[in-house]
């Protein structure tokens, strides 16, 4: 037994978490195939036996993820002197928007392409989307309730215990940067040895904290393999192959665009801004990247994207542990590749003429809306309907593309997961090179 797991911690944890995802994904598909022969819901008789495993990584993740996004922001804002913590700050932000509008460029670019729904036999979709019409009614419900722009912005001032209880992470974020902002201008503003041995200290408790996280962050990838394969298990038990299928445009048109993203856009941006080998970066981040595949949360997979960062990246903690995090929550690249995908088929279903004008407001709509996906798995549905109210559909029209999404929304939340961390880890290591924020360089 020790012989067997020596050899199984001696083979990478990448190469652990393929294998389990691709036996996880076999197994699910084969329970699947087997209900669907026998007409016996036999996949629904062992998930509940297997599907614990996945959801313990994906607590045990987001039982991490509040204390490193508080006590990396709170290092990283104090660690940085206040004249060049407000250009990285500004850096940072700008880079985020540029991607994410070049993701939306790309989105729609590739949807006008595929022009899914057009010339198709629209009746299957519409049959597509009664079958989940439920689910779309549901959400729709979720969405009327969402508070509004400005709600948003005074409850990004909130108690932050309350916050950090109900893992409400703007108002995370937000209390994280002043506080420590707070540190670096006291340090700053007063000469007293004393006082600054004091916050210097201070300093130092939450550094020391934000490291013993990370520590918990190595247990919890050694476990992630199982959690993995029981992840992908239940996927594919449920959904099947069947969920491509009737949306293998869509579907292709969304990972091409994805797959450009971080392939050709990703790759130039490296080259042409840090002069960097691209693949050796792109390299040193797969841990997070496929982390990011299996959770379909930035969120949750934060600890591990900051860890590659500062020990595979070498970029800094102090600009790391304010980026990363940052950008977890605003950063949503592979939300701006999908959701002109499902404009382009609405305007094609209810007969909406695109023109130069619309193209233009939907590309910074999906960039603006993108800020709110939250960093949680299916984040993106919820989006969907501020992107197809605002090209005038009704909402009898709306509930329909979303009920469509709602049956592929779990294999491409993969896919633009993977894509929003990686856009993370680039952008943070893009403004690191420039400011000169690398060890070791």
């Amino acid at each position: 037994m020790k012989k067997i797991l020596k050899w199984y911690f001696s083979v990478s944890l990448v190469l652990r978490i393929l294998v389990c995802f691709l036996a996880g994904s076999l197994l699910g598909v084969l329970f699947w195939y087997i209900s669907s022969v026998s007409g016996r819901p036999v996949a629904d008789v062992v998930i509940p036996y297997i599907s614990p495993f996945g959801t313990i990584l994906i607590n045990m993740l987001k039982m991490i993820v509040i204390p490193i996004i508080f006590f990396s922001l709170v290092v990283g804002a104090a660690s940085l002197p206040l004249k060049r913590f407000g250009r990285i700050g500004f850096k940072v932000i700008i880079w985020y928007f540029f991607c994410s509008f070049l993701a939306a460029l790309v989105g729609v670019l590739l949807a006008l392409v595929i022009n899914p729904g057009g010339g198709a036999d629209l009746a299957g979709w519409e049959k597509m989307a009664g079958m989940l019409a439920a689910q779309a009614g549901e959400l729709a419900s979720k969405s009327q309730t969402q508070e509004s722009f400005v709600t948003l912005i005074v409850n990004m001032f909130q108690n932050p215990f309350e916050a950090l209880a109900s893992g409400n992470f703007l108002p995370i974020i937000v209390f994280s940067i002043l506080f420590g902002l707070g540190i670096r201008v006291s340090l700053e503003i007063n000469n007293d040895a004393q006082f600054q041995q004091r916050l210097n200290l201070l300093q130092e408790i939450f550094a020391a904290m934000r490291d013993v996280m990370f520590k918990l962050v190595d247990w919890i990838l050694e476990y992630s393999p199982i959690g993995v394969l029981a992840l992908s298990f239940v996927n594919f038990s449920l959904y099947g192959p069947n969920i491509v299928g009737p949306y293998i445009r869509v579907t292709l048109g969304i990972i091409a665009g994805i797959l450009c993203m971080i392939f050709i856009v990703y790759t130039l941006l490296i080259i042409l801004v840090t002069r960097s080998n691209p693949f050796t970066v792109l390299k040193n981040i797969q841990e997070a990247v496929i982390t990011a595949f299996i959770t379909r949360s930035s969120a949750a997979t934060l600890p591990v994207s900051i860890r590659v960062s500062t020990e595979d990246l070498k970029i800094k903690e102090s600009l790391a542990g304010f980026s990363l995090p940052l950008g977890a929550t605003i950063n949503m690249d592979g939300v701006c590749v999908h959701l002109p995908m499902f404009a382009v088929l609405a305007a094609n279903m209810f007969n909406i003429h695109l023109t130069a004008s619309t193209l233009i407001i939907l590309v910074l709509t999906t960039v603006l809306a993108s800020i709110g996906a939250g960093g949680v798995p299916g984040g993106s549905l919820m989006l969907l309907f501020i992107i197809l109210e605002t090209m005038g559909l009704d909402p009898s029209q709306v509930a329909v593309i979303v009920a469509i999404a709602l049956g592929i929304n779990p294999i491409l939340d993969m896919f633009e997961t993977a894509n929003n961390v990686t856009g993370d880890i680039v952008c943070t290591y893009a403004v690191a090179r420039n400011e000169k924020l690398i060890d070791n360089v």
